[in-house]
């Protein structure tokens, strides 16, 4: 009953909300975009340019090429709206397995579940339990094309079954498929006056796909076509002591809406030309659409600051610092985290502190992975 609450008062705010940010860019099946890991979320949500894992699927699946072992298998739990609900979490499963020392192949499933819901159309009537949920089922094969530049192809399906019985017609799942074109560099160990240092960069264009629709006829919804960039260093201070230093940018290559009839206002009418552009032309208009120019498309891009220490790759510290522009939806948190591995084992946890007026969902969550690297080794230069 509590959650029903919950969605009627978000269902009366939303309009207000629109109304002052009417040029805030949604899309369906958000859940792509949460960070799903307890590294990369340590480190303010970023994974593109850093050192492989086992979760790299979601970031930069180039980065499997990199690996160190044969064979990983990883799991996170990430809490969603835990402050509110305890039974809506994110559960991230990846495998990946090097074929040979330049290309390897991934497999990830990620699941969102919003817990169960009450439905009722008045307070006496026999409530009605939904479980709405989204998963997406990944697969990637990346390849080595030199000794310190890899790309990587990756495809998705994903279900969002976000849709309630109303009496009249069968709900059904929305599905789609995408695909992920990523690649990333990283250099040799070079030498310094006092230390030593590695350089790291990475892209990765994920989600280019078709949009979703719940019905025939119904309104199209845009997936979270991304575009990541990222450099990153290593400070390799000696064989015990090794500084990362890393930065990100991210920009949505979806459609900005906007008043198409110049008549000062988004309508209806505007909605259902917006609805007409194709995810292949959006991805194009992303870059030079916002309707106050060059300046709005930078309020456009979210950025990221994260550091990682590892001591003997067996004890790790992480922290990160997340921005997005307060008139396109207004995440700005800080992030820690920490990583202790024995063995095959690792595990992973991290922590959110939101700095934004606007409540994250994520806000005082505490994360957790637990990873397992084994079989043959490979020796990177």
């Amino acid at each position: 009953m509590k959650k029903l609450l919950i969605l009627i008062v978000f269902l009366t705010i939303a309009p207000k909300i629109s109304a002052q940010q009417e040029r805030v860019i949604t899309t369906a099946v958000p859940f792509l975009t949460i960070a799903a890991d307890a590294r990369a979320s340590g480190m303010g949500d970023m994974g593109v340019a850093t050192s492989f894992d086992v979760f790299s699927q979601q970031w930069n699946p180039a980065k499997f090429a990199f690996a160190n072992q044969k064979t990983g298998v990883g799991v996170s739990y990430t809490p969603y709206l835990e402050s509110i609900v305890n039974d809506v979490s994110l559960l991230n499963a990846n495998f990946y397995n090097k074929l040979n020392d330049r290309s390897a192949f991934a497999f990830s499933l990620r699941y969102f579940g919003l817990g169960e819901i009450e439905l009722r159309q008045t307070i006496d009537e026999d409530a009605t339990l939904v479980k709405p949920n989204e998963f997406a089922i990944d697969g990637s094969y990346s390849l080595k094309l030199s000794q310190t530049f890899s790309m990587a192809v990756g495809g998705r399906f994903i279900s969002s079954n976000l849709r309630f019985q109303d009496g009249v017609q069968d709900s059904q799942a929305a599905n789609a498929f995408a695909v992920d074109v990523a690649g990333f560099y990283r250099s040799r160990e070079i030498a310094y006056n006092s230390f030593s240092g590695r350089w790291r960069a990475g892209f990765n264009i994920s989600n280019l796909g078709g949009s979703l629709q719940y019905d025939a006829g119904g309104q199209e919804n845009f997936l979270p076509t991304n575009l990541k960039l990222g450099v990153g260093f290593d400070f390799i201070i000696d064989q015990d002591n090794v500084l990362g230093v890393h930065t990100e940018f991210n920009k949505l290559l979806v459609p900005t809406p906007r008043d198409f009839n110049g008549d000062g206002e988004i309508t209806a009418a505007d909605n259902d030309e917006y609805q007409q552009i194709t995810f292949y032309n959006g991805v194009f208009e992303s870059f030079g659409d916002a309707p106050d120019g060059f300046s709005e498309e930078l309020k456009e891009i979210t950025w990221a600051l994260g550091t990682e220490y590892r001591y003997r790759e067996a004890f790790m510290l992480r922290a990160g610092y997340f921005n997005e522009n307060e008139e396109k939806g207004a995440r700005q948190f800080f992030t820690l985290g920490a990583g202790f591995k024995f063995k095959a084992a690792q595990i992973d946890l991290s922590y959110l502190f939101s700095t934004s007026q606007v409540r994250n969902p994520l806000e005082n969550t505490l994360r957790f992975s637990l990873t397992f690297n084994f079989g043959e080794e490979f020796f990177n230069d």
